[in-house]
C-alpha cells in the first residue's frame, strides 16, 4: 500500500492485494489521516504460511495501520510460519504501524521480522506485541519456534537492530527471573521523531503510569518501548492508555488507539 498526501488528506496512491490477506478503508470521523485495516481471511496462521506486508507513506500522508482482530499462529509440524512487514516514512509523513496482538499457541513455529525505513524528517510509531499462551484460557507455551526480528534505518543507515529467540531448548527457561519470569504477554514499540530527548522524558512519565511493566530508552536516534504483563487484557489496558497519552503529546494524527481495537 502506498499513501501520498493530498490538498484534502490522505490519498491511496496504489495497493496490491492477494488471499488470504484483505485490506479495508472503515470511515473514521472527519480526520485528514487514513485508517487501514488489515484482514486476514483464513482467520490465523499455521506452519509454512508467508505473509508480506509493506505500508508506504509519502510526502505528508498521515496514516494508521492496524488489524481486523489477533493474530493467531497455530501449532505447526516442522516449517515456521513467515511474517515480513516493510514499512517506509518518506519526507514529512506520519506513519503509525499498530497490530493487534500476535496469539502464539503450544507448539507454534514463528518467523517474524519488522523492517522500517524512515526519512529524517518523517514521524513514525510501530508497535509489535506477543502474548504466549492466552493465561485467562489456562494455556501454556511448553515448546515450539518464536523468532522475532527488528531492523531499523534512517536515511538508509541501519540504526537499531533487535532479535527475540524462544525455541523448545529455551522454553522452560522464559520464567528464570533473568528472562521473562512472570510476564506472558510483551510488546515492542518504537517511536522515532522531532524532539527526542524532551520527548523521552514525557513517554517515560506514560510509562510509569501504568499498571503493568513498562521502560523507556533512547537507543540511537529512536525511543524504544517496552511493555510487559501476565495477562493479555492487562497488556491491552496498557497499552491503550499509552497511546491515549501518546496521541495527545504528539498531537493529532494517526497515534491514537485505532479504533479498530474497540470493535
Amino acid at each position: 500500500m502506498v499513501f501520498s498526501g493530498a490538498a484534502n488528506g490522505t490519498q491511496i496512491s496504489d495497493i496490491y492485494q492477494k488471499f488470504p490477506m484483505a485490506v479495508a478503508f472503515p470511515n473514521i470521523d472527519d480526520r485528514r489521516c487514513k485508517e487501514v485495516v488489515l484482514i486476514n481471511t483464513s482467520g490465523g496462521v499455521a506452519g509454512g504460511d508467508e505473509m508480506k506486508i509493506e505500508v508506504v507513506a509519502r510526502g505528508d500522508a498521515s496514516v494508521a495501520v492496524t488489524t481486523q482482530a489477533a493474530e493467531k499462529v497455530y501449532r505447526a509440524l516442522d516449517r515456521p510460519a513467515r511474517i515480513l512487514t516493510r514499512l517506509r516514512a518518506e519526507g514529512s509523513a506520519r506513519l503509525a504501524w499498530l497490530p493487534q496482538e500476535t496469539i502464539v499457541f503450544n507448539q507454534a513455529r514463528i518467523a517474524r521480522q519488522t523492517e522500517l525505513d524512515v526519512s529524517s524528517g518523517a514521524e513514525l510509531v510501530a508497535l509489535e506485541w506477543l502474548v504466549l499462551g492466552r493465561i485467562e484460557s489456562g494455556e501454556e507455551i511448553l515448546g515450539g519456534h518464536i523468532q522475532d526480528s527488528w531492523r531499523i534505518r534512517i536515511d538508509g543507515r541501519l540504526v537499531w537492530a533487535d532479535g527475540f529467540l524462544a525455541s523448545d531448548q529455551t522454553f522452560p527457561q522464559l520464567r528464570k527471573t533473568a528472562l521473562l519470569s512472570n510476564w506472558r504477554a510483551i510488546a515492542t514499540m518504537v517511536y522515532f521523531g522531532p524532539r527526542l530527548e524532551s520527548r523521552l522524558e514525557r513517554l517515560r512519565e506514560i510509562g510509569a503510569s501504568l499498571e503493568c511493566a513498562c521502560g523507556v530508552t533512547i537507543v540511537g536516534a529512536i525511543i524504544v518501548i517496552r511493555v510487559a504483563a501476565i495477562a493479555s487484557a492487562d497488556l491491552r489496558r496498557g497499552l491503550r492508555r499509552f497511546l491515549d497519552q501518546l496521541d495527545h503529546e504528539l498531537g493529532s494524527g494517526p497515534f491514537g488507539v485505532p479504533k479498530m481495537w474497540s470493535c
